[in-house]
Order: structure tokens, then sequence, then C-alpha cells
């Protein structure tokens, strides 16, 4: 069973996640993946270079994320055209992690964190999609927190996603993550206790 995890920035999906693999849910993580398609020597990268040029390298030889995202962000076209170069290796490994898990344990439920899953519309990809909740004014106190950005940049951050409380309507499971840690793990446990009976159900 392949479990999508996804949310909004700032909400905690990292917790959800760790509390998940204690629990026995192999993680495979679609960011990571994300950039290791793009490290230095990759075709990705090349192909990155050649269209956008060396100025989205930083002087390591390694691509200057935030560089690119500033590109892209403008531009419709030239984002189609970087996910073109990066969309294809990015499910190449994904698939190439999932049958290396499953040939191990056909029953595993693996859960694969996604942070755009809903706004890349990549839900037909998983049996089941859960999505993190918090409230958007304790996403712009955690990211200004965490980032040490303005609350107007924040704001923005969050303009990029999908909000959050849309988000909860993909799902067929909510962790509500505002609360102490010990309330985020009761839900998830209760949570995986439910995968478990609909996976052996679904054998």
């Amino acid at each position: 069973m392949l479990l999508g995890v996804t949310g909004g920035i700032a909400c905690g999906k990292t917790t959800v996640t760790n509390i998940l693999e204690e629990l026995g849910a192999p993680l495979i993580d679609f960011d990571l993946i994300a950039r290791q398609v793009v490290e230095p020597g990759t075709h990705a990268l090349r192909k990155i270079v050649v269209y956008f040029g060396k100025q989205v390298l930083r002087e390591d030889g390694a691509l200057d994320r935030k560089k690119l995202s500033k590109i892209v962000f403008q531009d419709f076209e030239k984002k189609k055209i970087l996910e073109g170069f990066t969309h294809p290796p990015i499910y190449k490994e994904f698939f190439k992690q999932v049958n290396k898990i499953t040939e191990k344990d056909p029953a595993a439920i693996i859960q694969v964190v996604v942070p755009l899953l809903i706004e890349l519309n990549l839900q037909y990809m998983f049996h089941k999609v859960l999505v993190v909740y918090i409230p958007e004014d304790q996403q712009i106190k955690r990211l200004i927190k965490r980032d040490g950005i303005t609350k107007d940049e924040a704001a923005n951050m969050l303009r990029a996603q999908l909000p959050s409380h849309k988000k909860v309507g993909y799902a067929d499971f909510v962790v509500y993550n505002q609360g102490p840690v010990e309330e985020t793990r009761k839900q998830v446990v209760d949570i995986w206790e439910e995968l478990q009976r609909q996976n052996t159900a679904s054998r």
C-alpha cells in the first residue's frame, strides 16, 4: 500500500512521518529524490544548465535552488520546461525505491512524503492520502520562527501553495497537528491501525 503524506509548509509533516516510521512504515521522501536527481554530474543538472545558463549554479558547481526557483516562479513556461528535465528521473528513482521495499515485504505500507502532492495532482499514484493540518496563522508563526523571515514573506510562501484547509478536502486521513506531540502521536497511531486493517482486508 502506498500512503501519500502531504500538508502545507511548516505544518509538521516530519513529526508525522517520524512517528509512522517508528510504527513500521518505510519512508520515501520526494523532496530528497528531487535534490538527488539534480546533484553535480547528473543528466538533469546538465540539461538545466544548458537551458537556464550557469547563473543557476553555485560556486561549488551545485544547483542554486533559490535562484532557479525565483526564475521559474514568475514564468509558467520555464517552470514546465524545468519539470520536463526533473520529473522523469524523479519518478524513475521513486518506482525503483518502491520496488526495492515491496520485494522485501509485499505487504508493506509505504509512506511517501510529497509536499506538493495535491498541487501536482499526484493523488492517483497513492492508495490513500494523509494530510497534516495546522491553521494558517500557526503556519505563519512557525515559518517566521523556523526560517527567520518576515510575516509578509511567510504569507507569500503560503500563497504559492494550495491552502491547507483545501488540501483537507482531498484527504482520506487528516492529522491535526496544532496541539502537543502526544495528541499528534495518538492520531497517527489510530490512522496506522486503520491502514493495517484496510491493507489486510485488501489482500
